[in-house]
C-alpha cells in the first residue's frame, strides 16, 4: 500500500492559439510556458527506470504546482470570476482540443492506451488535478517503503515516516473530492474515467481507507517486529527480543472496520463504469478483506488481553479466513505439497519487489498482515496447549457480529493554489515577442525531433530531408 499508480502523458497545448485576455494579455502564453515544462517532466518521468521514479516525484510535483494555479486562472477568467479581488477577462477564440492518456482505464495485456481527445477546459483541469493527486499517492507510497528497508526504523523514526504518508494521502483525498464535486456540475459525456464523479468519488474514498489504516500502523508495533525478523540485515534481535507494548486494540480494530466501509464504497463506485483498470479493482478488493483481517487481528488480541486465549485464536481465525487462506487450525498445520510452496514463493517474490522498490504492495498488504496473525497464532496456540487450555470457539458467529467502524479523518475542502499579486500584475503586460512560438509542438508525446529548416531551399524543406537526399 498505498496503490501504485501510472501518470498520464498529455499532448501539446498552446493557450495563445484558443484564448486571449484583454485585461491579462500575457496569460495564456505564461500558462502554456509552464504546461509545456509539465508535459516535458511527465515525458521524462514515464521513460525512467521502476526505481528511479520516487525520487522524480519532487519534479513532478514542482510542475504541477507551478501550472495549476495558471489553469485555475484560466478558468476564472472564463467563467467571470475574480482572483485574489482583480478582474480576469478572459475569451476563447476557438474550443480547446486536448489529449491526455488516461491511466485508469482496462486494457489488453502489452498493448499501452492511446492518448484520448476531449474538449474544454475542464477536460485539462481534470487531468492536470487528478495527476496531482496520484503524485501525492505515489509520495505517501515512497515514504512508507522505509519502514522495510535494510535499516529499521526507530520508533521516532517511524511515526514520522507514518504522519507524513497520511497527510500526503488525506491531500490527495481532498483534490479527489474537489474533482468529484467539479465533474458533477460539467457535462461528463466523453465518458473518459479521469473526468467522471464516480471514479474521483471512489479514488477519494480509497485514499481516505489507506489513510485511516495508517493511522493504526503509526502505533501497531506487530508489523514491525514481523519486518523485524524478516530483515537479514537487521542483528538487534541478538541483543534484546523486541518489546510489543499493549495497544489500544478495541479502538484500532473499529478504526479498520472504518476503512473497510471506506474501501466497499470505492469498490463500489469504481466497478460502477465497469471499464477500470483490474489491478486496480483487485488492490481495492485486497484493502477491503485486508481491512477485515486486520480488525480481526485487533479484537483476538483484546480479548487475549483480557485472558481470553481461546477466543483469540478463535479471532485470528477469522482473519485468515478473510484473507483467503485456511480457515481452521488443523487446515493450517496440514498444508503441504504445492500449497505451501506457492505461498513460500509468493512471500519470497514480494520481498523482492520490496528490495527493488518497485510494484511493491500490490496486494493492499496481505501477505503483510498474514505474517502477523501466523505469528500471533503460533505463540497463542503454544500457550494454550501448555498453559490455559481454553476452547477455541467458531470464528464464523464472531466476524458476523463485528461492531460499525469509527473514522478518525476529517475530509477537508481542497484549497487551490493561487498566484500572488504581483504575478498576476506582471501579466498585464504584453507578452515577449520572442515567446511567441508554438510552445512545445516541436515534439511528439514519445520523443521526437524538431524539424530545422534548409536554408536557401524552398519553404517546408528540412535538413533531415536534405540528408536523407544526399548521395552521400
Amino acid at each position: 500500500m498505498p496503490f501504485l499508480f501510472t501518470l498520464p502523458t498529455t499532448s501539446a497545448l498552446p493557450f495563445s492559439h484558443f484564448a486571449e485576455s484583454s485585461s491579462h494579455p500575457s496569460l495564456p502564453q505564461t500558462a502554456s510556458t509552464y504546461r509545456a515544462v509539465l508535459r516535458s517532466v511527465l515525458k521524462k518521468h514515464k521513460h525512467l527506470a521502476s526505481q528511479s521514479r520516487a525520487s522524480n516525484l519532487s519534479t513532478v510535483l514542482a510542475a504541477l504546482n507551478d501550472y495549476v494555479p495558471y489553469l485555475l486562472v484560466l478558468d476564472a477568467g472564463l467563467c467571470g470570476r475574480s482572483v485574489g479581488g482583480e478582474e480576469i477577462d478572459v475569451v476563447l477564440k476557438k474550443e480547446i482540443d486536448v489529449e491526455w492518456r488516461t491511466t485508469l482505464t482496462a486494457t489488453v495485456n502489452g498493448r499501452e492506451i492511446p492518448r484520448v481527445k476531449g474538449r474544454g477546459l475542464d477536460y485539462e483541469i481534470s487531468f492536470a488535478l487528478q495527476t496531482l493527486a496520484c503524485v501525492y499517492t505515489l509520495q505517501a507510497r515512497g515514504q512508507l517503503l522505509a519502514l522495510y528497508g535494510s535499516i529499521t526504523p526507530t520508533d521516532e523514526q517511524r511515526i514520522a515516516i507514518v504522519t507524513t504518508a497520511t497527510k500526503q494521502l488525506l491531500q490527495a483525498n481532498t483534490i479527489h473530492n474537489f474533482l468529484a464535486s467539479r465533474s458533477a456540475e460539467i457535462d461528463a459525456s466523453s465518458g473518459v474515467l479521469e473526468t467522471l464523479s464516480r471514479t474521483q468519488g471512489g479514488l477519494a474514498k480509497l485514499a481516505l481507507a489507506e489513510a485511516t489504516l495508517l493511522a493504526v500502523l503509526k502505533d501497531d508495533p506487530y508489523p514491525a517486529v514481523v519486518a523485524q525478523a524478516r530483515n537479514r540485515n537487521d542483528k538487534d534481535w541478538m541483543v534484546k527480543p523486541p518489546e510489543i507494548p499493549k495497544v489500544r486494540a478495541h479502538l484500532f480494530a473499529r478504526l479498520c472496520l472504518a476503512a473497510v466501509e471506506h474501501a466497499g464504497i470505492a469498490e463500489a463506485m469504481l466497478n460502477a463504469s465497469g471499464r477500470t483498470d483490474e489491478a486496480l479493482t483487485r488492490y481495492v478488493f485486497d484493502l477491503k478483506s485486508t481491512s477485515r483481517a486486520k480488525a480481526c487481528r485487533f479484537f483476538g488480541i483484546d480479548a487475549d488481553l483480557g485472558g481470553e486465549t481461546g477466543l483469540g485464536i478463535a479471532w485470528l481465525i477469522g482473519g485468515k479466513m478473510q484473507l483467503g487462506f485456511a480457515g481452521s487450525k488443523d487446515e493450517g498445520s496440514k498444508m503441504k505439497g504445492l500449497a505451501k510452496f506457492k505461498k513460500d514463493w509468493t512471500e519470497r517474490r514480494e520481498d523482492k519487489k520490496i528490495e527493488k522498490g518497485g510494484k511493491w504492495g500490490s496486494d493492499a498488504g496481505r501477505l503483510e498482515e498474514l505474517r502477523v496473525i501466523e505469528m500471533l497464532e503460533q505463540k497463542w496456540n503454544k500457550m494454550n496447549d501448555t498453559i490455559n487450555t481454553q476452547l477455541i470457539p467458531l470464528s464464523d458467529p464472531l466476524v458476523a457480529n463485528m461492531p460499525s467502524g469509527r473514522n478518525i479523518h476529517s475530509t477537508k475542502p481542497f484549497v487551490p493554489p493561487s498566484l500572488s499579486e504581483d504575478t498576476l500584475a506582471h501579466m498585464r503586460a504584453p507578452p515577449d515577442v520572442g515567446e511567441m512560438g508554438d510552445d512545445d509542438n516541436s515534439s511528439s508525446d514519445e520523443g521526437g525531433k524538431a524539424q530545422r529548416d534548409l536554408p536557401g531551399a524552398f519553404p517546408g524543406s528540412s535538413m533531415d530531408q536534405a540528408n536523407e537526399d544526399s548521395y552521400y
